[in-house]
Parts: C-alpha cells; structure tokens; sequence
C-alpha cells in the first residue's frame, strides 16, 4: 500500500524579527507509514529561500521553554559539577514534562558515550540499569543516543517507530514493559554540532506534539550547560584495574584495585560500576575492532578511562581495564568543553609542547601577531592570565 505524498499549507508570509531573512509560516502535513500512528500538522517557519528555520511553539509553550532555557542558564552559572546540574535540571524540566522515570546521561563529546547518570526522584531499578546499558551498545536497538545524535531532530518518541521496531525492543520488553511503562521519549543536548547530553523518559502516557517541541527547544540550553560543568576537575592518579568478563557478562576476576574502583563508582549510584563495565563489554562485543573506550566522570568531578577488548581464546571472554584520565587522554575534551575553534586548538597543542609564538607561527604558517590574537582568545574562554596556567589547566 503506497503512502500519500506530504503536503504544505502556507498560512501567513512577511517579516518575523526572529529570523534574519523573510520567513514563511507554514503547516507542514505528514502522513503516517502504513502501521504509524497519525502526525499532527506542524507550524514552520520557513525563509524565502526555502530553507526551513524551525518549528513555532505557541505562546503560552513558548514562555514555558524561555522560562526552562534562562533557569538552566543559571544553573550553569552556579558552578555545579554536572551530576548536580542534570538533577537540578530534571526539576526545571520536570515542570513542563513530568515522567514516572528519568534518567539523564552526560555523554563523551567525541564517541557519544555515557559519562555519568542521573536520575530523578524515582530510581529506575537497580537490576534494570545493566540490561539498559547493554542496550545501548549492542548495535540493535532502535533510538540510541549515539544514534539520535547523528540526527537533524535531537527528539525521538517510541510512538514514532514502526510497530514492528517497537516490538523488538529489549528496552521496551526487558524494562519498560515490566515496570508497566509503555511510552518513551529520548532526547540529545546538541550544541555547535557536537552533543554533551542525553536524557530518558518514560511514562504511561503517550508524549505530545506540544512536549517534544518543547524539549527541542530547550536542548541546546541544556547543552551549554553540561559543556560547562564537564569542564571541572577531580582527584588524582591511582592504580589501574584489570576486570575480566565471561561471554554471559559475569565478572570471572578481578585485580586488587578494582575493588577501590568499584567502591567509587558505586558511591556516586548503586550498581553504577557493574553497569558501566557492562556497557563497555557490550561496546566491545558489538565493534567490528573488538575494542571500545569510555570517559566517564567519578566521584570527584574528574574522569576515568574504560577500556574492553575482547580476547582471542574459546571462552570468548573481554578484558576491562579502568584507569585515572588525564594529561593528553582529556585534551581534546577540554577543547571542546571551553569551546576553542580549530584554529585555537592547533596553538594550544603547541603550547603544549613549549614551542615559543616565533615557533609557533612558524609551524602554523600565520604571524605572530596572529597566534597571540589567538592566545588572548583562549585565556578569555579558559579562564586564565598565562600559558603557564593554561597548561595546568589543559593537563589536570
């Protein structure tokens, strides 16, 4: 059975000071996949060059998300670790879209995985969270993070999936549906094209129309902030951990160090150190490479390194190892974190290796005169007054 094809209404054209061209308002008509739920027409706007600018909240929607977006702004501004952010965050949000579960995540910049976890009042249970983060690496299930971030639309509801990608959810069969929860949405903080975030919600009633644009709305502000927060340090070195796991992902053995680790990871949540190794082991089975790497933040506000690769041997067994991040494994996190351009970020690593700005410009091909613009730039957006404080802070 053929689709209809999508048809366009326009409603209203002139000036919007909201946009920097002409716009027109249009009501864009979708009509559903054969076993999708029908779609509402949703208001547009649209440039006089046919480039779509983004969907309208009405008025009273969006004094909700303005509202949302300066709440979180100052949450940003608190200085909070990013723990403390996504919880404060899931109150503002929580006003406009309740949920009987959430689970927010702040997420890897580079390879979009989970760096921590937070969840609102209700706790999903413990025995749960394993089986949720094997999900999200297996490469089988519909609406990751990591897929979700490659995305146009940072939102995605589970009412949206065909029925048949909706029965084959291990999310869905394995979680949700026990717990009497039948509707998810999902949703990427994305700002400058590069994502810090993530959140889970789930409830027994469908998301609207109205939530969802709402959510998209506020994603990028949610962004900005946890790019803020992961900018905060943590404690220093100790000794790496070495976890073996079965192919059932049961631990088989362990070195005497990963029992300091487990205690950390678990003080920040229960569990917390089993499912992390869990979703690195799955990482790992479902890479063509057999190796997969995680950044994940600890108690302290700094970062540990996971690493699984699988072994070569019958049993089909995966070796984790954990270790303190820092120096040049975080460089290019922070980069991202402060918000330095390419440009920018060059420089920086030649600072990093002690090259002078004669040296530098040199190597770079640009002036002099051009690296020290440069290099006012980064002290501004790093917070600091010399290359000295610079390299301290770019190498924890």
């Amino acid at each position: 059975m053929c689709s209809a094809p999508a048809f366009t209404v326009m409603i209203a054209s002139g000036e919007c000071s909201s946009w920097p061209s002409p716009a027109v308002l249009v009501c864009v008509f979708m009509p559903p996949a054969n076993d999708a739920p029908p779609t509402r027409a949703i208001p547009e706007m649209w440039d006089t060059r046919g480039r779509r600018r983004g969907r309208i909240l009405p008025g009273m929607w969006e004094g909700r998300a303005h509202g949302a977006r300066r709440g979180i702004a100052a949450l940003a501004e608190a200085g909070l670790g990013v723990a403390d952010l996504h919880a404060a965050a899931i109150e503002v949000v929580g006003r406009v879209v309740p949920t009987d579960l959430t689970c927010w995540a702040s997420l890897d910049p580079h390879t979009v995985v989970i760096s921590s976890m937070t969840s609102g009042a209700a706790r999903i249970p413990a025995h749960f969270e394993p089986v949720l983060a094997a999900c999200e690496y297996d490469g089988t299930e519909p609406h990751t993070f990591a897929e979700l971030a490659r995305r146009p639309s940072p939102v995605a509801r589970l009412s949206d999936l065909p029925r048949r990608d909706r029965e084959r959810s291990s999310r869905v069969n394995d979680v949700w549906c026990p717990l009497g929860l039948h509707h998810e949405l999902r949703v990427v903080f994305r700002v400058d094209g590069v994502c810090w975030g993530a959140a889970g919600m789930v409830r027994t009633t469908d998301f609207t129309d109205r939530e969802a644009e709402f959510l998209t709305a506020v994603a990028p502000a949610l962004a900005c902030a946890t790019r803020v927060a992961a900018r905060a340090g943590g404690g220093g070195p100790e000794r790496p951990a070495i976890v073996v796991v079965t192919a059932d992902g049961e631990p088989r053995a362990a070195t005497a160090a990963a029992r300091a680790w487990r205690d950390e990871l678990d003080d920040i949540a229960p569990g917390r150190f089993a499912v992390m190794v869990r979703a690195v082991v799955s990482g790992a089975r479902a890479a063509p490479s057999g190796t997969f790497g995680a950044r994940i933040r600890d108690s302290r506000g700094g970062w540990i390194l996971l690493r699984a690769a699988r072994l070569v041997s019958d049993d089909d067994e995966t070796v984790v190892t954990l270790e303190r991040a820092s120096g040049d494994v975080l460089v290019d996190l922070l980069f991202a974190a402060y918000g330095f351009t390419p440009r920018e970020r060059e420089i920086c690593r030649e600072v990093l290796t002690g090259l002078s700005t004669v040296d530098i410009a040199d190597a770079l091909g640009i002036s002099a005169h051009t690296v020290q613009d440069h290099l006012k730039a980064v002290f501004v957006k790093a917070g600091v007054r010399s290359r000295g404080e610079l390299a301290a802070r770019l190498r924890g």
